[in-house]
């Protein structure tokens, strides 16, 4: 892992796989957000449900779900989703922009960093490695959070890298990490604390090993972090000037109870994202050791770029292994670094006994199939939607008719069926379980508390049901399909559609 810039040695016959592969991997990326497959429940209807409500009420400053204000996570997703909807069309394609965004951003600043201070070979390997690896590739077609902050954290580590190793060739260094104060900033927008906590331990913790403590003191300039208040903290300021509560709700609740509670979905083992990447990488481990185990000198560029790597991804599954509740996708931020190991492995040429690299072609494409399968596995099967429901809705219904759901709320199917209001959700919201599970009954129920009288309208309890039916001439019921025997008020309603899971009623009042 030389810091110097090598030529490219490599031979014809090596050449003449990555050209293929890179094309491949162009069309896989363009290919596999082309909008074949439904929005997946929960995450991506919720997510992409809130950015519909913000493109259709015109407010892109609080963000909602069904009216309610929605505080779980910051807005960036939105507001890069909704801009995204509004030119480029409520389609899947528009939907799945943000997470997209921040795979290129992980991809491009690796990118960079290792043609500046590895190799174009190294840089380039780097590259075909991170769009090839399984878990990049479908977040990065998922519209969910994790793949766009791990996108910015990414950007901000090699950023703040960048400014050290450009302080101790005596180059101008500023511009990195300013740069690298905005990423943090984003990465806050898109998801929370960890924008900057990650970034900030990851840089601490390797030069402080490395005894770099000037480094340290220079990247706390004052000018990053003037530009990572203005650009931060601005949002969130405005949002507990108009919903006070919010900080002890976002930061208390949504952060430190969330990460320190065993309340929530998804347990796993400590031992979890230690397997997870064991498999997923399973092409990268030979070159990975390889570049582990070939340092050189202390204080030398390429020790440091060594130490941050391995750095990197320790801080990172320590820091995600440690809560009880556990998803694929925070781990994600792992990957830039394993992928730059990777590529630095194979590229050493002082290393004996080299991994033959037939093997490293064979295992990135296997890789990459992975992927494709997946993603054609979710377009030729997906999963439970709203979709068709929705559509059926958006065909039938006249504008302001009301639409209620009895039992949930089905995420996907606002924006689908295009709906320019919030729907009744009918559930008995006083019983206390609502607020003990991690679903969307709580979701619903915390928003409550920030929300304004008519807002919460929409949370209709079971005895105001067919008043409210009654009340307009044509109303639309979505619930499950045998609903029927638990509301008799659908005995006397039109069944316009059932998939078998969710069925469409058309309710006329004459008929109550």
């Amino acid at each position: 892992m030389s810091v110097e810039s090598r030529g490219d040695a490599s031979s014809p016959a090596l050449r003449s796989f990555e050209a293929p592969l890179l094309l491949l991997l162009a069309l896989a990326w363009l290919g596999a957000t082309a909008g074949l497959r439904s929005l997946s429940l929960p995450d991506e209807g919720r997510y992409v449900g809130v950015a519909w409500e913000m493109l259709r009420s015109g407010d892109w400053l609080t963000p909602t779900l069904d009216g309610l204000p929605f505080f779980h996570k910051p807005p960036l997703f939105y507001w890069i989703a909704a801009a995204s909807l509004r030119v480029l069309g409520p389609n899947e394609w528009a939907a799945r922009v943000a997470p997209m965004l921040g795979g290129l951003t992980a991809a491009s600043a690796l990118l960079l960093f290792a043609r500046r201070w590895a190799s174009a070979r190294t840089a380039r390997w780097a590259l075909m490695a991170l769009l090839a690896q399984p878990l990049i590739f479908g977040a990065s077609q998922y519209a969910n959070l994790d793949m766009l902050v791990a996108g910015l954290i990414t950007a901000a580590v090699l950023a703040a890298a960048d400014g050290v190793l450009r302080m101790e060739a005596g180059l101008p260094h500023a511009t990195s990490v300013r740069a690298a104060w905005c990423f943090a900033a984003l990465g806050v927008l898109a998801k929370g604390l960890i924008g900057i906590v990650i970034p900030g331990l990851i840089l601490a913790v390797t030069l402080i090993i490395t005894r770099r403590w000037s480094a340290i003191r220079r990247l706390l300039a004052p000018s990053g972090m003037v530009l990572f208040t203005l650009i931060g903290a601005p949002w969130f300021i405005a949002m507990e000037r108009l919903h006070p509560g919010f900080f002890d709700y976002f930061f208390v609740e949504q952060h430190f109870r969330r990460y320190a509670g065993h309340g929530f979905n998804n347990l796993q083992p400590f031992w979890f994202y230690g397997v997870l990447l064991g498999l997923a990488c399973l092409p990268w481990w030979p070159s990975v050791w390889r570049a582990v185990r070939t340092g050189t000198g202390p204080g030398t560029a390429s020790e440091l770029i060594r130490m941050l790597m391995l750095t990197w991804v320790t801080v990172t599954v320590v820091f995600f292994s440690a809560p009880a509740s556990k998803l694929v996708g925070y781990v994600l931020p792992a990957l830039p670094p394993l992928a730059f190991l990777a590529a630095a492995g194979l590229d050493d040429r002082s290393a004996s006994n080299r991994w033959p690299r037939t093997v490293w072609w064979a295992g990135h494409a296997v890789m990459l199939l992975i992927g494709l399968a997946v993603v054609v596995a979710f377009a030729v099967h997906p999963r439970p939607s709203g979709r068709e429901i929705a559509e059926a809705l958006r065909h039938e219904r006249h504008a302001g008719e009301p639409v209620w759901m009895l039992e949930r709320y089905v995420y996907d199917v606002p924006f689908y069926a295009r709906l320019e209001a919030p729907v009744h959700v009918v559930l008995d919201w006083a019983d206390p379980a609502v607020r003990r599970r991690d679903d969307w009954r709580k979701e619903i129920a915390d928003a409550e508390r920030f929300a304004s009288e008519p807002a919460r309208a929409a949370l209709t309890s079971h005895r105001d049901l067919q008043a409210g039916l009654c009340m307009q001439p044509v109303s639309w019921v979505i619930a499950s399909s045998d609903a029927v025997t638990q509301y008799p008020v659908l005995k006397h309603a039109t069944k316009v559609r059932d998939d078998g899971r969710l069925a469409l009623w058309r309710v006329e009042s004459a008929r109550c």
